[in-house]
C-alpha cells in the first residue's frame, strides 16, 4: 500500500503543477462535457474536477477523458464503490471533502490518486503517517482560510495544500502566495449560467485570467 501511495504523490505533484487553478465543476449535462473541456484546456487550465453532484456526472468524466490535452479527476468521492466507479469512467485522481479509512484503503489499492480533505493539525498528520503529502484544504474559507494555512506551515511544513470552498478571483492570489498552497479549487471559471448557455469563449476567458494567478 505504501508504494501505491507514493506513486501517488508523485501524480498529484504533477497534477497539481500543471495551473494555478483545477476547475471544480458540476456538469448537468453530458453534452457540455468536451466544449467545456476543451475551453478551460485552451484557456490554460488542463486539469480539471468533476464533482459527482449530478446525474451526468460519471458520462461527464467519460467524455472529458477523451480530450486531447487534459487530466481528468472526480471530486466529492464519498465511498470505495464510488472511487471504483470514477477510474472505471476515465478519472485519473480523485478528490474527498474529507477522508475515511475505507476510502483511503480502496484508493490506495485502486492506485488512484486521492487529494483527501483535511481542515485540522489532526487531520493532515493522519494522512501525514500514510504517507500523503498533498490534501485538499477544505472548506478553506470556513475553515480559517489563509490564517488557518500559515498556522499549518509552522509545526508541519511538509504537506502541500489545494484549498477549496469559498475561493474566488479576488482572493485566489493570496492563498496561492502562500508556501504551502500548489494549487487552488475554484468554481467560478465555469459558472453554471455559462455553461447552460453554451459560453465557452466566456469560459476560455475566465479560464485565461485564472492560468494567470500565479
Amino acid at each position: 500500500m505504501y508504494s501505491s501511495v507514493i506513486k501517488s504523490m508523485v501524480a498529484l505533484d504533477d497534477f497539481c503543477s500543471r495551473a494555478p487553478i483545477i476547475p471544480v465543476l458540476s456538469v448537468e449535462r453530458a453534452s457540455d462535457a468536451v466544449p467545456l473541456a476543451k475551453a478551460l484546456i485552451a484557456g490554460g487550465l488542463p486539469v480539471l474536477e468533476v464533482t459527482l453532484r449530478t446525474d451526468a456526472a460519471l458520462d461527464v468524466i467519460r467524455a472529458m477523458a477523451r480530450v486531447n490535452g487534459g487530466v481528468v479527476g472526480a471530486g466529492t468521492v464519498l465511498t470505495s464503490s464510488q472511487a471504483e466507479e470514477v477510474k472505471k469512467a476515465g478519472a485519473r485522481f480523485c478528490v474527498s471533502p474529507g477522508a475515511t479509512e475505507a476510502l483511503l484503503d480502496a484508493c490506495e489499492m485502486l492506485e488512484l490518486p486521492l487529494l483527501a480533505g483535511a481542515a485540522t493539525a489532526s487531520e493532515v498528520m493522519r494522512l501525514m503517517e500514510r504517507g500523503y503529502r498533498y490534501a485538499k484544504f477544505f472548506p478553506a474559507e470556513a475553515a480559517g482560510g489563509i490564517p488557518m494555512l500559515k498556522s499549518l506551515n509552522g509545526p508541519l511544513p511538509d504537506m502541500r495544500f489545494c484549498p477549496t470552498g469559498g475561493l474566488t478571483p479576488d482572493n485566489a492570489a493570496d492563498y496561492l502566495s502562500l508556501p504551502n498552497v500548489v494549487c487552488a479549487g475554484g468554481s467560478w471559471v465555469a459558472p453554471a449560467a455559462l455553461v447552460r448557455q453554451g459560453g465557452w469563449s466566456e469560459i476560455e476567458a475566465l479560464a485565461r485570467q485564472a492560468a494567470a494567478l500565479r
